[in-house]
């Protein structure tokens, strides 16, 4: 499978201020594979050490300091050979070795001529940890499900994958590559990004086999779960997890305790949230008040909306069959359009460096889905499930911050097209938001 993140590798190996690499990313989203593909293709030779199938590699790290001397240990102890520029080292489930992690910082200051990479499920939780992390001596690298880019080009779509890398005007698609974009679009929110997941769709066409991959990745970040240090919050993690797809189920979406368990008060289940953001198997969206800069001084801290890291595991995880994507619009609109959001969220992630927030007002209602940052400049999207659709939130957001807003965006089923300062995406163009904003603001 082709992933886009490959060339971000290229980049980190011929930097000149290459340090040691740390990437992030959640379980069995593809991160070993990507590593050792990147080695493979692009370095002599690989060396690999995981530290969960071989603890006794731990013990290395902990009587010294000197990366010579803990190289050497490596290549006696596996048979591997490393050499400097040549080799790259993999470090893999490094999660539980925090003397792994803290001699990154060695290698970036006395060894910069050995190409380093780590990776590990539940990174995101050892680094919310306050231990001597190597502060400023590590690059890092997050890995997130595949796109529908890269779904495509895994399904042997590239045809239309770069149709839509090369458009250049804000003119509507022709049907032949409108209609067949939509089905692709609805396959994808069956499989999600989960590489295994689409591995067997792509290739075997297995509908069976795809809903037991999904089954299991779910099963296997549930038994994560467990490994928070303190027990009695893994019933917490569990509830406010299995809550996900009846809180985006609601009209308005912002999350409630209550609808996790009846009674529940946010002090109760902050820390179990709090968990699973860090393991970035959720994004919280927080509201925001005003399109302002920085973003963060405008946050809502008390209101905010969780979503999935994967809309193929949102279906799964709300037992939606796979079965409703042939029944027209219906896995567009099914759950007040959940899908749709998570979906549009996850590639708003990849493609902008801040992170999304939301806009609402209670009276009269009123709620923009997502607010993005481009450079300096603040947008408001709205995510339409369907086609025909009429905006008056957007136009209620321009009636009172007009001066701030340079464009405003839709998704939808609608073809593509600028109207006045409204773009209109399709859903299945979501990938290219970033590209398609500049040439609006260039009209």
């Amino acid at each position: 499978m082709e992933r886009l993140i490959m060339k971000r590798l290229l980049d980190w190996k011929s930097s000149p201020y290459r340090k040691p690499l740390i990437l992030k990313g959640v379980r069995q989203v593809g991160k070993t594979w990507i590593l050792k593909e990147f080695g493979k293709c692009h370095y002599e030779n690989t060396a690999y050490f995981n530290f969960d199938e071989n603890e006794e590699y731990k013990q290395f790290f902990e009587t010294t300091k000197d990366v010579n001397r803990i190289l050497q240990n490596l290549m006696l102890a596996s048979g591997q050979k490393i050499l400097p520029e040549k080799t790259l080292v993999i470090f893999d489930e490094v999660q539980d070795c925090p003397n792994v992690i803290n001699t990154l910082k060695y290698f970036c200051e006395n060894a910069p001529n050995y190409h380093v990479a780590c990776a590990g499920s539940l990174l995101g939780i050892a680094l919310a940890k306050p231990s001597s992390f190597p502060v400023g001596k590590v690059n890092f690298m997050q890995i997130d499900p595949m796109t529908f880019t890269e779904f495509l080009l895994a399904n042997g779509d590239e045809n239309l994958a770069s149709y839509l890398d090369g458009i250049d005007a804000l003119e509507p698609l022709p049907d032949a590559f409108f209609n067949p974009l939509y089905e692709k679009l609805k396959m994808y929110y069956v499989t999600g990004g989960m590489p295994e997941s689409v591995l067997m769709w792509t290739k075997a066409r297995d509908v069976d086999a795809m809903q037991e991959a999904l089954a299991g990745i779910l099963g296997a970040y549930e038994r994560d779960f467990a490994k928070h240090p303190n027990v009695t919050e893994f019933p917490k993690i569990s509830m406010v997890w299995k809550s996900i797809p009846s809180q985006l189920a609601r009209e308005n979406k912002k999350f409630i305790y209550k609808v996790v368990k009846e009674g529940a008060r946010a002090r109760e289940y902050e820390d179990a949230l709090q968990w699973l953001v860090d393991a970035r198997l959720v994004h919280k969206v927080y509201r925001s008040s005003a399109p302002g800069l920085p973003v963060s001084a405008y946050d809502d801290l008390s209101a905010f909306k969780i979503y999935l890291v994967d809309v193929g595991l949102l279906r799964r995880l709300a037992l939606l069959a796979p079965t409703a994507f042939g029944e027209g619009n219906r896995l567009f609109t099914e759950f007040k359009g959940a899908l749709t959001e998570n979906y549009v969220l996850q590639t708003l992630i990849t493609q902008f460096e801040v992170f999304p927030r939301y806009w609402s007002q209670s009276n009269p209602p009123y709620e923009v889905d997502f607010l993005i940052q481009r450079d300096n400049d603040i947008f408001p999207i709205e995510v339409k499930s369907e086609m025909n659709t009429a905006s008056k939130s957007l136009r209620k957001f321009k009636e009172l911050f007009g001066g701030k807003v340079k464009l405003r965006i839709r998704f939808s089923l609608d073809n593509l097209k600028l109207d006045g300062d409204v773009l209109n995406i399709p859903l299945f163009m979501a990938d290219h938001t970033n590209r398609l904003i500049g040439l609006a603001l260039e009209k």
